[in-house]
This record gives structure tokens, sequence and C-alpha cells, in this order.
């Protein structure tokens, strides 16, 4: 599995965002209980956040980030990268 980063920023007013960020922490968990390691959270400075998680592939990636309801409700424009780690802990 990759290692992906999805880097949004915000379009929307407030109120409209907040409407679906309940749906976004259903929707991060269901890719934690999936095993995609996903880690989400937002810039402190407000505006924007970042996706980190794990794919097969990139087209899997996308495939899981539009599926995303900040996305999917039109409240974000996104990158989407792939991640090269160059180093990790020891697994042993």
């Amino acid at each position: 599995m990759a290692w992906f980063v999805k880097i949004e920023r915000g379009i929307v007013n407030k109120p409209r965002f907040d409407q679906f960020v309940g749906a976004h922490v259903a929707y991060v968990k269901g890719l934690i209980s999936d095993g995609h390691q996903a880690k989400s959270g937002y810039w402190a400075e407000r505006g924007g956040g970042m996706l980190i998680f794990t794919a097969e592939s990139m087209m899997q990636a996308k495939a899981i980030v539009e599926a995303d309801p900040l996305i999917a409700n039109n409240c974000v424009e996104y990158e989407l990268h792939e991640w090269c780690l160059v180093a990790q802990p020891n697994p042993n």
C-alpha cells in the first residue's frame, strides 16, 4: 500500500461547511476501519486541512477522496499527492 495526501482548501462559508463535518468524520472513521490508516485534521488558522491515508493505487486514492462528503458536496478544493516516505520506524 502506498501513502497519499489530500490537501484541501475550504471554498464555502462556515455554516455550509459545518453541515457536512459529521459525515466527514464518519467517512474518516470508515477509512480507518477499512485499513487505510487515515489521519485527518485542519490547519490551526482554519480554512483548510489535510488527510493522510494508504491506498493500492492513485486510482483508488482518487476514488477514496471523491467519496469524502466535503468533496462530494463541493465544500473544498483539493490536491492529491502520492507521498513517498524516505524514513520509517523499523518494525522489529
